[in-house]
């Protein structure tokens, strides 16, 4: 063997000896690392199961959030950005909470970072409101989406505050996702509006609190024979009740339709509750009633003393009640 044969084996037994003695410790290393990773994902955070994640959010939601005997009911819970999306029901009203994999942590709502930022997107593309000496302001909504009445009490300051200056009315989503109660209540308030105009902010007022329809009724004093009329009348021009009962008859295949107002539905392109429409122009706004003033009061020719009064800020809640919201104003859409 030559010298630099020698050498080079040497080199090659120093190398194998290097790693025989290295080896033990880096796989020491590498499983240390490995579990230590498991305990973190899994042993630092139990995750309970989809049906675990549901008995716990019963549990919490009606022993220490609701009042007077009233009970919520979980419906679907899935996995999405990490957490558990709840879908729920308190009193025919529909909710989503989120609680993390743990079960540890409770949230009422979440902020949808995309869904803003969507909206915002859609904001800065709206085209130009054309402006107009008496703006007509179109507000579509379901009467029983959530989201919806959230536009609408919304609104109903900014109505009330610039009265006839503008010309508003109240329009429907040409199908219906909230059942017969919402069949019978949209119908209800176009009846009002249609029959008695000057009462429907009053009684929006109260239906939007707690979805009392015979106390409000009666608190406004609707004239029932008039409202009986008109809604048997609406029905039969607009097949409304037999439509909702014939599934054939259904353009959507998913939601009875409610007809009322579907050509100005297609000519605006609504697809969802709620949909703002200012001089046939769809327009996209913040949800509270100083934006949505500043928006309308931007489509008036010469703008109205009025317009300098300040209105709240704040975005109501969700729903029927009253209160501010802390999360994301979404809709009720395909």
């Amino acid at each position: 063997m030559t010298q630099d044969q020698a050498q080079v084996r040497n080199q090659e037994e120093n190398k194998n000896g290097l790693i025989e003695k290295i080896w033990p410790w880096a796989a020491l290393v590498i499983i240390v690392a490995a579990a230590g990773a498991y305990y973190y994902f899994y042993g630092q955070k139990p995750v309970l199961t989809l049906e675990q994640a549901k008995i716990k959010a019963t549990e919490f939601i009606n022993k220490n959030l609701l009042q007077g005997g009233t009970t919520a009911s979980i419906g679907q819970v899935t996995e999405e950005s990490g957490l558990y999306k709840i879908s729920l029901k308190v009193s025919d009203q529909e909710f989503t909470s989120f609680m993390t994999r743990d079960g540890k942590k409770f949230f009422t709502s979440a902020i949808d970072i995309e869904a803003i930022e969507k909206q915002k997107n859609a904001q800065s593309q709206t085209p130009e409101t054309p402006k107009s000496e008496k703006p007509k302001v179109d507000l579509f909504v379901m009467s029983y989406c959530p989201y919806g009445t959230q536009a609408e009490k919304a609104i109903l300051p900014v109505v009330s505050l610039l009265k006839d200056k503008i010309n508003f009315e109240l329009k429907f989503v040409d199908y219906l996702m909230h059942g017969q109660q919402e069949l019978d209540e949209n119908l209800r308030q176009y009846c009002v509006q249609k029959q008695e105009p000057q009462k429907l902010n009053d009684y929006l007022s109260c239906f939007l609190k707690e979805g009392k329809v015979s106390d409000c009724l009666a608190a406004v004093k609707i004239d029932a024979a008039k409202l009986a009329v008109c809604e048997k009348s609406a029905d039969a021009e607009f097949s409304l009740k037999k439509s909702f009962q014939d599934r054939a008859a259904w353009t959507n295949p998913n939601y009875p339709p409610f007809a009322i107002f579907s050509a100005d539905n297609q000519k605006y392109g609504v697809s969802g509750s709620p949909t703002l429409v200012i001089n046939e122009t769809k327009v996209a706004a913040a949800r509270n009633p100083e934006a949505l003033k500043q928006l309308i009061c931007a489509s008036f020719s010469e703008r109205p003393q009025e317009c300098q009064t300040v209105l709240s800020a704040e975005t109501p809640s969700a729903g029927f009640g009253e209160g501010g919201s802390t999360g994301a104003s979404g809709n009720c859409g395909q």
